[in-house]
């Protein structure tokens, strides 16, 4: 961080599926803890994949956490003692989230939030582009292609074994039974319109 900055702005960790986003988001809470701050932990209601009330990373390290459905019921669990907010897989919540952190960080509070930056049609998500433009720190993952090895920056959908088409719903809530990480070049969506076509 910047020296001699004061306190309260926005970081943001992003990346496809499987890239670790959670597992970056609790090691920043655990070195919190550390530095005695008072922390408030927030997810999605509509994330349960690994259980209610706890934020749960692929490897199954863990943090207690608010589930929510609303981005306002944030304030009902935050006061003037509250130091950090960390919210996992931001992309879930509705876009009023973004007013809602900024004014947090506004108000002198750290906001710390990971979630996929692109949807499985390798499309941004929602309002994820807004919110990565707001941000003072952006951080990247990526994960490994299970294809060819090569560093992966898109989330696959997979359904009966096969890529998923363009017109399947954007939000459908799973792990490695439905996703898999594809470099650009492995990543495949059934239907998906070509936007452009060049002269290669």
């Amino acid at each position: 961080m910047v020296l001699n900055q004061k306190e309260g702005w926005i970081e943001v960790i992003t990346g496809p599926m499987f890239a670790g986003k959670t597992e970056e988001l609790l090691r920043r809470i655990k070195r919190l803890e550390y530095a005695k701050k008072n922390i408030v932990v927030f997810k999605p209601l509509l994330d349960n994949r690994y259980g209610d009330n706890e934020v749960v990373s692929h490897n199954k390290n863990k943090t207690q956490s608010y589930n929510i459905s609303d981005p306002e019921e944030i304030f009902n669990f935050v006061d003037k003692e509250t130091n950090v907010v960390a919210i996992d897989e931001i992309q879930f919540l509705n876009e009023k989230v973004i007013d809602v952190i900024n004014y947090l960080a506004t108000n002198g509070i750290r906001v710390i939030v990971s979630g996929l930056d692109t949807d499985f049609r390798a499309e941004p998500f929602s309002f994820m582009p807004r919110l990565l433009s707001i941000a003072e720190y952006v951080t990247k993952l990526t994960a490994v292609c299970v294809k060819c090895g090569a560093p992966a920056t898109k989330t696959q959908r997979i359904v009966n074994g096969k890529p998923a088409r363009y017109l399947d719903p954007i939000v459908l809530i799973g792990a490695s039974e439905s996703y898999e990480a594809r470099c650009r070049h492995c990543h495949k969506v059934y239907r998906k319109p070509k936007k452009y076509k060049g002269k290669l």
